[in-house]
């Protein structure tokens, strides 16, 4: 039965899910605060990631997290402040950082990865938005310690059990697979299971088709108010206007648990900053890798080679610290000693901010209290790979369908 959607959020997570109930033939409305060009859907590393069976909240980071608090150039930051938000958040990310619930996310990790990988493909073959750049060249996993080869060889004996493909390099075999590339490292893991995109391309031909398919995309407004009774929302009131559809989407990312609150909902989020840096000059980068020591991913987009990195709380704004941007950078020459990101591409780094649950999984489902509306966030640094799979699930909820795959582990009224 054909429904009038409204999307509440602009990033990919909304754009995939308007792609999905627009296909299934629903009456779809999506409304962004901002015009839909910046954010963490287009500076992320644009990783497909099978291999990221482990969930943030998993056990040590907490003690990291405290290590590192102060360090502001840190990977993995948490900036001391008052903040009770941030203090429940941070309960709840402790508690969920055991190993039992981490070998419960495991195979939920890799089912809804492993999905999403496949309709990144089903996208690109229905010709919707043209071409894009869709590459399966693995992910490599680079270190320059035994401690960190090691550490990463127990995930990618739990990757393998679990089906996925990955093998050991040493430093000979890296340098036949990357050639001409000088790496000073010891050697890597390849995940050959995980491909790469390049966001800003993928996002604007997505916006494109959207807009001429019929769908309604509002941008540069912003939610003020939404309105329940009954347990069902009856309005959503924005800075422009007031719309009373059947079901809403809350797809808002990193400002959704602002939102969850005008409905009177707990749904503990995190903002998750990360950075990245464009290098349009060559670089013979040819298959992305992560500079394990480092926490920095490195994409070969389109048209330049992307260097992202950091998780850092510190709540919602948009600074960007630079000392953080030039940790980026120092880290890439690190591992390669040729490539020097200069002052101007340092200058250009842009941020954006990831939702982060305290669970490390994302919010998929129905709200149990509010009828009308379904909940998709949360997704932390999976908000990219998990975009188009989000939005086949919002669909085949709104549609009353059975859902791809089991997603009582993403419940929204989840407790911690």
């Amino acid at each position: 039965m054909k429904k009038n959607v409204l999307i509440i959020g602009g990033g990919i997570v909304g754009l995939c899910s308007a792609y999905f109930l627009h296909k299934e033939g629903h009456n779809v409305t999506l409304l962004d605060k901002s015009d839909i060009s910046s954010g963490a859907s287009f500076v992320n590393a644009g990783y497909i990631t099978p291999s990221h069976i482990i969930p943030l909240a998993s056990p040590g980071m907490i003690l990291k997290g405290i290590k590192w608090m102060f360090n502001s150039s840190s990977p993995f930051y948490m900036q001391p402040r008052w903040d009770t938000d941030f203090f429940k958040w941070s309960w709840y990310f402790h508690k969920s950082s055991t190993k039992k619930k981490v070998a419960l996310a495991i195979p939920l990790i890799k089912e809804i990865n492993i999905l999403s990988r496949e309709l990144f493909t089903a996208i690109k073959n229905t010709g919707d938005l043209g071409d894009f750049q869709l590459e399966r060249k693995g992910l490599l996993m680079l270190y320059k310690t035994d401690a960190e080869g090691e550490h990463e060889m127990e995930v990618a004996k739990k990757a393998s059990y679990l089906g996925l493909e990955v093998n050991s390099l040493d430093k000979k075999a890296l340098n036949k697979l990357q050639p001409n590339l000088t790496m000073d490292v010891k050697g890597a893991v390849h995940y050959e299971c995980d491909g790469h995109t390049t966001p800003t391309e993928f996002m604007k031909k997505m916006l494109d088709y959207l807009k001429r398919s019929g769908v309604i995309i509002k941008t540069n407004e912003e939610v003020t108010d939404i309105v329940t009774d009954n347990g069902r929302i009856t309005t959503v009131i924005t800075d422009k206007t007031q719309y009373s559809p059947e079901e809403i989407v809350l797809a808002a990312g990193s400002w959704s648990e602002k939102l969850s609150k005008k409905m009177n909902l707990k749904l503990p989020i995190q903002a998750g900053k990360g950075y990245s840096i464009n290098v349009a000059r060559p670089t013979r980068i040819t298959i992305p890798a992560i500079l394990m020591e480092a926490k920095v991913a490195v994409t070969p987009m389109a048209e330049y080679t992307r260097f992202a990195g950091t998780m850092e709380f510190s709540g919602i704004n948009d600074i960007i610290k630079k000392q953080r941007v030039e940790a980026i950078a120092k880290a890439v020459s690190q591992f390669y000693p040729e490539i020097e990101i200069n002052t101007k591409e340092i200058g250009d780094a842009k941020s954006g901010l990831r939702p982060v649950s305290p669970d490390g999984l994302p919010y998929i489902g129905k709200c149990s209290s509010l009828k009308n509306l379904t909940i998709a966030t949360g997704h932390a640094m999976m908000g990219w790979s998990l975009g188009p799979v989000t939005g086949q699930l919002v669909s085949e909820i709104i549609s009353d369908k059975k859902t791809s795959m089991d997603i009582n582990g993403f419940s929204p009224n989840r407790k911690f």
